[in-house]
């Protein structure tokens, strides 16, 4: 007679729980609102998502790239802009998301420290780049082609200074001037953008 062996669904520390993920993703954003990077500690992240340290270790080989991930799970969604049709209106959605972004409630703290940091250390400076920056921007580079194929925009734009563009003055008012956006400001900055990319 011939066994048949049936391939069994892995348990225990083989299984990556969604809902722990998460749990752990929020309280990643939570200490480093709290404590910032410097001081956050696996122990503490644990704690706050009630689950054993271990549970980070079985996702993440470290503390940067544990931050990462939440900080790229929160920041990226944020930079996709549905096709509204027009040139004006993709860079006045994409202008009041990046409003939104640095003003969230947990981001607006995590950032500046974020940024300090990064500023410390070339490596944590390059994976920020690669896991939050580079997406964010290729979603965006999305939209400035669809402007392309449309014909509101040139096909030899350049990519780099029209992203730079759209999200630097908003970066800028907020983190750097600290300054309130006042509810007229998006449309106004997008009139200033649609001329500085010569639509």
């Amino acid at each position: 007679m011939m066994c048949v062996m049936t391939k069994r669904t892995p348990t225990g520390a083989a299984v990556l729980q969604p809902q722990v993920t998460k749990a752990i993703t929020e309280a990643v954003l939570d200490e480093l609102a709290r404590t910032g990077y410097a001081r956050l500690s696996m122990e503490a992240v644990a704690k706050r998502a009630e689950v054993g340290k271990s549970a980070l270790y079985r996702r993440w080989p470290s503390k940067q790239d544990m931050v990462l991930a939440a900080l790229s799970e929160f920041s990226v969604p944020l930079a996709e802009v549905e096709d509204t049709g027009s040139l004006r209106g993709d860079l006045l959605a994409t202008v009041k998301a990046v409003h939104d972004w640095l003003t969230h409630p947990r981001f607006a703290t995590i950032l500046p420290d974020l940024t300090a940091e990064a500023v410390r250390s070339p490596a944590l400076s390059e994976a920020i780049a690669k896991t939050i920056g580079g997406p964010r921007r290729a979603l965006g580079a999305v939209t400035l082609r669809r402007a392309i194929d449309r014909g509101e925009l040139p096909p030899d734009v350049d990519f780099e200074i029209a992203l730079d563009l759209v999200a630097a003055p908003v970066y800028w008012r907020l983190s750097v001037r600290q300054v309130e956006v006042e509810p007229d400001y998006p449309e106004r900055l997008v009139d200033h953008l649609l001329r500085a990319l010569q639509c």
